[in-house]
């Protein structure tokens, strides 16, 4: 699909008034040709990160439930994605819970009928090289005797690596600021291996270095203001980082930045130590998100 047509069908999903609730979402959506729902749902597999409205979570959430609730049409979705999608990241997204869950929760009814589909459809072949089940599971025999698991894997790894690997150790706190934010935007389907990279590094920042962990996200508010990447910063990395260790550092840094004071208003710190947790909210007050 091209980036107009993407365009096109994010400003049908953030007008749409049916949106508006689950229930809502879910009559509308479920009225809906198949072939328009294949196109809606490739178009939220490319929505950044930063770019999720209410409406696009709601329409998220409904394919989630999806192959839960309705297996037939689930799997009448993946094969029109198969057969209409062009774009193969895209595509192989279908295996990032959707296929999962439909097998999950209906593999016992769905097997026969994913069985005989495959048997004349190279692509779904290749789509279920990408299911994992555990050693125990009873479809894995079933899953793996139709799967192009060959196919599959050489085009997630192709999928996997970046062009430009990061070298985290090797760059500035500014750098590493810039870096966070492009990684973090980027939707599922656009992660490589630098989203997990970063989010290595993050981690033995904040093990290793807490002192740097807290100047990254100090450097990251500088530069980015979009309120879901600050949900991600705030519910991740800041939270991640505050302990005794650190309430001294934070304490310093809310005072002398407002920024930071506003970003702890989106930490949860109900399981803190009592000592913490007085400190927190008299840093926090009624400023929670």
């Amino acid at each position: 699909m091209a980036s107009t047509e993407d365009a096109d069908m994010m400003a049908l999903i953030t007008a749409a008034p049916e949106l508006a609730t689950p229930d809502d979402t879910e009559t509308f959506l479920d009225a809906m040709p198949m072939p328009e729902l294949a196109s809606m749902w490739g178009a939220l597999q490319r929505l950044s990160r930063r770019d999720q409205t209410g409406a696009a979570w709601a329409a998220i959430l409904y394919f989630d439930h999806l192959p839960h609730k309705w297996p037939d049409r689930a799997f009448d979705l993946a094969l029109e994605v198969l057969r209409s999608e062009k774009d193969k990241p895209t595509i192989m997204q279908l295996n990032d819970k959707f296929m999962l869950s439909l097998l999950y929760a209906h593999g016992d009814a769905a097997i026969e009928r994913i069985e005989a589909e495959a048997k004349q459809n190279a692509a779904l072949r290749w789509l279920l090289g990408g299911i994992h089940f555990g050693p125990d599971e009873p479809l894995k025999r079933r899953i793996e005797a139709i799967a192009d698991s060959k196919g599959w894997r050489a085009d997630d790894r192709a999928r996997r690596t970046p062009k430009r690997p990061l070298d985290c150790e090797a760059m500035s706190v500014a750098e590493l600021a810039h870096a966070w934010v492009e990684q973090c935007s980027k939707s599922e389907r656009d992660r490589d291996n630098n989203f997990f990279a970063m989010m290595d590094y993050e981690r033995d920042l904040r093990e290793e270095y807490p002192d740097k962990a807290i100047d990254l996200i100090v450097e990251i508010l500088k530069i980015e203001a979009n309120p879901v990447l600050l949900s991600l910063l705030a519910a991740g990395p800041l939270e991640d980082v505050i302990s005794m260790e650190t309430i001294d550092r934070i304490e310093r840094e809310a005072a002398a930045n407002k920024r930071f004071h506003d970003l702890l208003g989106g930490v949860w710190y109900y399981r803190a130590p009592e000592e913490l947790k007085a400190r927190l909210d008299a840093l926090v007050g009624q400023n929670r998100w």
